[in-house]
């Protein structure tokens, strides 16, 4: 079944999500020790500077969403790199996780640019110098266009993911099924399967940060 990479794993019956979506944070250990070792320090240095380059437009009620801001980029670029992983599961291919993650965070940034930036929120809604016939149409299309951001985010997200994973499945049973046809076709396909997963290593972060960056650039506009 050229879907069923993607169906939700179960163990004895019972679905074994949760412990899948939990085990990246064995991948970040805490420091207790006075000098950390290579890659914990390597991990902190990405931190640092990505949220550095995040967090720098934002004022000080912004600035407190950095450490929920640095947790999601994490987590969705750590179970993405563990879905590339043979016999593996990727959370981040289920449209209702994405949808979960993205609804919650676009409403916490609409509320409060509601409750700290009234005025701007609301005007919003209706462009300065806008003809008196066309403003029940656009305040309509704002507020659609308002409603769309979270859908948009969970669906950029996963049509990525799943198209990639979809590719890399194909590729590699054409690949198995050309090697006792055709080896000489077989060895490019299978470079071009090594190729397409060097690519997928690369949308996996590329997604992650495009998620938690629209996130922040939503937060920007109500903070």
């Amino acid at each position: 079944n050229l879907f069923a990479s993607f169906a939700t794993p179960t163990m004895v019956g019972l679905p074994i999500v949760i412990l899948i979506n939990m085990f990246p944070n064995i991948l970040f250990p805490s420091p207790n020790r006075l000098i950390n070792n290579r890659l914990i320090s390597i991990q902190q240095w990405l931190v640092q500077l990505t949220s550095k380059q995040m967090m720098a437009i934002h004022n000080s009620k912004g600035q407190t969403w950095t450490l929920m801001l640095m947790s999601l980029i994490l987590f969705i670029g750590s179970t993405n790199l563990l879905g590339l992983l043979p016999h593996s599961f990727t959370p981040t291919t289920q449209l209702s996780m994405n949808l979960g993650m993205a609804i919650p965070l676009w409403a916490g940034t609409v509320f409060m640019g509601f409750r700290h930036k009234t005025k701007a929120a609301l005007a919003h809604f209706l462009p300065q110098g806008t003809p008196i016939f066309l403003i029940p149409m656009l305040v309509i299309i704002e507020t659609i266009s308002l409603f769309i951001q979270p859908v948009a985010l969970a669906v950029r997200l996963t049509a990525n993911i799943t198209a990639g994973h979809l590719l890399m499945h194909l590729i590699g049973g054409a690949t198995l099924a050309l090697m006792s046809i055709s080896p000489s076709t077989a060895l490019i396909t299978f470079i071009i399967l090594i190729l397409l997963t060097i690519l997928e290593f690369a949308v996996a972060m590329i997604q992650a940060y495009v998620f938690t960056l629209l996130v922040s650039l939503y937060l920007h506009d109500n903070t």
